[in-house]
C-alpha cells in the first residue's frame, strides 16, 4: 500500500511538472504588440492593420499595433531590438532597416546583433507624384521645372529608402531639389495633396488613392514595369532616368533572443495570412504584391540591401547625427 501511493505521488508530481512546463512554454501568452516605425497611414501601418486581426485570430490572443515614428524608423526599430517580452515585432520597410547603419553615425542598436528576421510580405514600387498645380505632365517637364523654379519636395523622412530613391532619381536627372522630411509616408504625401510641397516619391499604397480621386498627379512609376492601376504612367526608367528602380520592401522581424520555434511559428503565421486570396487581391488592388520569404531569407535580404545602400550613401555622402 505504501509503495502504491508513493508511485501515485510520483505520477502527480510528474504531472504537475508536466503542466507547469507547459504552461512555461505556452507563447503567445499575452497580447502582440506589433510596432510601426513610422506615423499612421502609411504603408507599414495600412498592412500591419489589415494583418493584425487574423493574425491574432490564429495567435489566440490580441494583436496590437503601435506607431513610433522618427529618425527614419530607427526610433521604432530601437524599442523592438530592445524588447525582452517575446511579445513585441517590427513591421515596417525592411530597406529603412538596411539603411540605418549606414546613414546614422550613432545607432541606438546593432542591427546584425539585435534583430532577426522574421519574414517578408509585400513589395511595391514608388511612385513620383505631385501636386495638380504643378505644370508638369511627365518627368522631362518636372525636371525642366525644377532648373527654373525651386521645388520642395516631401521625404517619409530622413535616412528612409523614400529619402535616398529621390536623391538618386535627382542624380540621375541632374536637378536639386529642397527636402522636406515627416515621419512618414503618410503625412509627406497628404502635405503634398495640400500643395505645402510640390512633389513626392512615396510607396504605392499610400500614394494611389489620392492619384485615383485627383488630388494628387503621378509622374512616374520606379518600378521596371509599368503599374496594371496606372498603364498609361510610364516609369522612370521609361522617361529617361535610365536604370533608375526603387520601391518598398515590408516584413517583419524581432529582437535576436526570441526563440526559434516562435520565430518559425510566426512566419508560418503571416506567410499563411498574406497569401489568403482576399487580402492579396485587396493588396494587389492597392499596388502591392505579395512576396513572402523564410526568417533565414529575409534576414539574408536584409543584410544585401545594406551593402547595397552602404554604397548609395558612400557616393551621396549623407550622414545623420544620432538615431536614438
Amino acid at each position: 500500500m505504501a509503495h502504491r501511493r508513493q508511485i501515485l505521488r510520483m505520477l502527480g508530481a510528474g504531472t504537475f511538472a508536466a503542466a507547469g512546463l507547459a504552461r512555461a512554454e505556452a507563447w503567445p501568452s499575452r497580447a502582440l504588440r506589433i510596432i510601426v516605425p513610422n506615423a499612421p497611414g502609411g504603408t507599414s501601418d495600412i498592412i500591419s492593420r489589415l494583418l493584425s486581426k487574423p493574425l491574432g485570430d490564429a495567435l489566440g490572443v490580441p494583436v496590437v499595433v503601435e506607431n513610433r515614428g522618427g529618425a527614419g524608423g530607427n526610433i521604432g526599430a530601437a524599442a523592438v531590438a530592445s524588447a525582452t517580452d517575446q511579445h513585441t515585432v517590427l513591421l515596417c520597410d525592411l530597406g529603412g532597416l538596411a539603411i540605418g547603419p549606414a546613414i546614422y553615425k550613432d545607432m541606438a542598436y546593432d542591427l546584425d546583433r539585435d534583430l532577426q528576421g522574421i519574414a517578408m510580405l509585400a513589395q511595391s514600387p514608388h511612385l513620383l507624384v505631385v501636386h495638380p498645380s504643378v505644370p508638369a505632365a511627365n518627368l522631362e517637364e518636372l525636371v525642366a521645372l525644377s532648373k527654373r523654379t525651386p521645388i520642395n519636395v516631401a521625404l517619409a523622412g530622413q535616412g528612409t529608402p523614400n529619402h535616398l530613391a529621390t536623391v538618386q532619381l535627382a542624380q540621375a536627372t541632374g536637378v536639386r531639389w529642397q527636402h522636406v522630411p515627416y515621419k512618414g509616408g503618410a503625412p509627406a504625401v497628404a502635405d503634398t495633396a495640400a500643395n505645402v510641397t510640390q512633389a513626392v516619391l512615396n510607396g504605392m499604397l499610400a500614394t494611389l488613392p489620392l492619384v485615383q480621386a485627383g488630388r494628387l498627379k503621378a509622374i512616374g512609376v520606379s518600378g521596371k514595369s509599368r503599374s496594371p492601376l496606372l498603364p498609361n504612367v510610364p516609369t522612370l526608367a521609361e522617361q529617361g532616368a535610365v536604370d533608375f528602380e526603387s520601391g518598398t520592401w515590408q516584413g517583419v522581424t524581432a529582437p535576436s533572443r526570441l526563440p526559434k520555434d516562435h520565430v518559425v511559428r510566426l512566419n508560418a503565421e503571416l506567410v499563411r495570412i498574406v497569401q489568403l486570396p482576399a487580402l492579396r487581391e485587396q493588396l494587389r488592388n492597392a499596388g502591392v504584391e505579395v512576396v513572402t520569404m523564410s526568417p533565414q531569407e529575409t534576414t539574408q535580404f536584409i543584410a544585401r540591401d545594406r551593402a547595397r545602400w552602404a554604397a548609395v550613401v558612400r557616393k551621396s555622402g549623407n550622414t545623420i547625427e544620432g538615431a536614438s
